[in-house]
């Protein structure tokens, strides 16, 4: 497709060296060496099979026309019709990519940085679009992402100082970050494993008391309440995908989670910021000087909210100590607490919660991207029910 909406036609299948449909770089870098043609990619048009990831892929790209390019093109017309959808994001329609670059450009001319070479499309799906833009010397990362995710910025802004990335500019649903040293980590060992807890602990610390402040910024509310009425409309709307015995089990969970709420609330840990996605691949850097990313599954609730899914990605043996060190930085922090129970209590709550998260991404995304999230809900509720029968 051309920027004004034209469909040129299909290209042959290319082999991208990656089997993630988010991840679009090896999938440009393929259609580049093979065709000469540098495309940015929109959407997912369909998928050859009914679940994440790898097999058949066909995206929709954004390219200049074909006759300007030096070889000849295969593109073969396409039979299929592009639909219209609703909850198309800005980024997945000809001249969105665009148009996200060219705020970069101003927020980097604001700054006096100057463009190095040409932006490079990492990622793009329902969630995000990501960029690196190299500049002088650095690089800056354009990440993009929908509406509901748009409060990231908002809260590195008001972050700012702490061990989060350092932002150059921010604005409908646009973060540009500088460039953060180090790696990913992955492959943390015990140390850094336990300075990532320690970062975590020490703003969610900072922020008990603080709630409202931090849902004025648009960050969801995750406390019992709230969470209690959006686990009962997942639990309704997922029945029919859930066994007859996990249907039992989720609804002694349901009818029970009130007093289950007032037993964490009697452990002495108010409700904070939650990272939302908290997991060593959130954090880079290197040594002690590590960073915690990825914010915009931020939210307001218990701080052990962000335990589960960071004990689940480390090294079965790191488990045990990394979670004490977690529960003695709080027993430290509010002396009388008790995050062990408060921890066992919230862990089938954690999980449904996650079985929220995605009923909610798939209420807010067009059909064509529901792929990537469409059985999450019920495989999470599938394992609060396995936490509660174990």
């Amino acid at each position: 497709m051309t920027p004004d909406g034209r469909v040129l036609g299909i290209l042959p299948p290319v082999a991208a060296a990656t089997p993630w449909w988010q991840e679009v770089e090896p999938v440009v870098r393929a259609v580049r060496d093979r065709f000469g043609v540098d495309a940015t990619i929109l959407r997912l048009l369909g998928t050859e099979r009914d679940r994440p990831h790898g097999g058949a892929v066909t995206y929709l790209a954004e390219v200049a026309e074909l006759a300007e390019v030096a070889r000849p093109v295969p593109a073969e017309p396409w039979a299929g019709a592009l639909d219209e959808q609703p909850l198309r994001l800005p980024y997945a329609r000809p001249g969105g990519p665009a148009a996200d670059l060219a705020w970069a450009r101003q927020v980097l001319d604001r700054h006096g940085l100057r463009l190095s070479g040409p932006p490079e499309q990492v990622r793009s799906w329902n969630l995000s679009s990501i960029w690196r833009i190299p500049i002088e010397g650095q690089v800056a990362w354009l990440k993009v992402v929908p509406p509901f995710f748009a409060h990231e910025g908002r809260l590195l802004e008001r972050l700012a100082g702490g061990p989060v990335p350092r932002l150059l500019g921010q604005g409908d649903g646009r973060v540009l970050l500088a460039e953060i040293p180090g790696e990913d980590l992955y492959e943390a060992g015990p140390a850094q494993l336990r300075d990532m807890v320690a970062l975590l602990a020490g703003l969610q610390r900072s922020w008990q008391g603080r709630t409202e402040e931090l849902l004025a910024l648009g960050l969801p509310d995750w406390r019992a309440p709230a969470l209690e009425a959006a686990i009962a409309a997942v639990m309704e709307r997922t029945a029919d995908e859930l066994s007859a015995a996990e249907r039992v089990i989720l609804a002694r969970f349901l009818s029970g989670l009130p007093r289950r709420f007032a037993d964490i609330a009697a452990c002495g840990l108010d409700d904070t910021l939650v990272h939302g996605d908290f997991h060593p691949g959130n954090c880079r850097g290197e040594g002690s000087a590590i960073t915690l990313l990825d914010w915009g599954d931020s939210g307001v609730g218990h701080p052990l909210l962000d335990q589960p899914a960071f004990l689940t990605r480390i090294p079965d043996e790191a488990v045990g100590p990394v979670r004490a060190h977690w529960h003695e930085r709080w027993r430290a922090a509010v002396p009388g607490s008790d995050p062990d129970r408060a921890a066992d209590l919230l862990a089938p709550i954690a999980a449904a919660r996650q079985a929220v998260i995605y009923q909610g991404f798939l209420d807010r995304i067009e059909p064509a991207e529901r792929v990537y999230h469409r059985t999450d809900p019920a495989e999470w509720l599938s394992r609060t029910a396995a936490i509660l029968g174990g």
